[in-house]
C-alpha cells in the first residue's frame, strides 16, 4: 500500500457529561440523525477504523453503534478530552487518527482530507481558528502517546501544553476557510440554544 492509500483511524469523543445541556447530546437528533451518527457518517468517508471513546460501559446501549465500530472506555477516569484522546489512540489500528467530538454535526470531509494530506513528518495536525488551536478537530499520531500519558499522570489536562512538546503542523485559518468559510466544522453543541441552531443549519444544509 503506497502513502496515498494509507488511511487514518477515526476517534469520536463521546464520554462528556453534557452538563449544560442536561442530557446525552450524542443521541440528540439533528437533521433526522443522532449527532453521533452524523459524525460517524463523515469520518467513515476518510477512515477504515473507527473508535468511540466513552466514560462508562453503561453509555454503550444508548449509542446503538454498528458492529464495525469499536468502543473504548476511558483508561484515565474523568480526564476530559486529553484522556479521551489517549484512550482512543491506544485503541486504534492505525498510526494516525482524526479526533472529533460527538457533538460536531457539520464536519467537512474535504477539510479533513486536506489536513490529512499535510501530515508529512509531523506528530499532529491542528487547525487554528480565531488565533486558538482546535485540538478536538485534529489529527494525532501514536508518537503523542507518551507525552499525553505523562500529563495525565500529573493531572494536567491542558492539550495545548502537550502540543508544545511535539511537532505540530498548525493549519492557518485562511487555509481552513478555503473548504469551510463559515467555520461550521467547528460548531459544537453545549446548550439547548446550540442544538436549536444546529437544527436550523441542518435545514439550510438540505435546501
Amino acid at each position: 500500500m503506497n502513502a496515498q492509500q494509507i488511511k487514518p483511524s477515526g476517534i469520536i469523543l463521546a464520554g462528556g457529561m453534557s452538563r449544560r445541556l442536561g442530557r446525552n447530546k450524542a443521541i440528540e437528533t439533528v437533521g433526522g440523525q443522532p449527532l453521533i451518527s452524523r459524525v460517524i457518517a463523515r469520518i467513515n468517508q476518510i477512515s477504515d477504523d473507527l473508535v468511540v471513546v466513552i466514560a462508562s460501559p453503561t453509555q454503550i446501549s444508548d449509542l446503538t453503534l454498528s458492529d464495525h465500530i469499536t468502543t473504548a472506555v476511558d483508561i484515565f477516569e474523568d480526564k476530559g478530552s486529553l484522556g479521551g484522546i489517549y484512550t482512543g489512540l491506544l485503541s486504534t489500528r492505525n498510526d494516525w487518527a482524526f479526533i472529533a467530538s460527538c457533538d460536531m454535526p457539520f464536519l467537512n470531509v474535504n477539510l479533513i482530507r486536506e489536513m490529512w494530506n499535510r501530515r508529512q513528518s509531523y506528530d499532529a495536525i491542528v487547525p487554528i481558528l480565531d488565533a486558538r488551536p482546535e485540538p478536538t478537530h485534529a489529527f494525532y499520531s501514536k508518537k503523542c502517546l507518551p507525552y499525553i500519558k505523562d500529563q495525565l499522570e500529573l493531572g494536567d489536562l491542558k492539550i495545548s501544553r502537550m502540543l508544545n512538546l511535539i511537532n505540530v503542523d498548525y493549519v492557518p485559518q485562511q487555509d481552513l476557510e478555503v473548504y469551510d468559510p463559515k467555520h461550521l466544522s467547528f460548531f459544537n453543541i453545549n446548550t439547548q440554544e446550540d442544538l436549536d441552531r444546529a437544527m436550523d443549519l441542518s435545514l439550510e444544509e438540505q435546501q
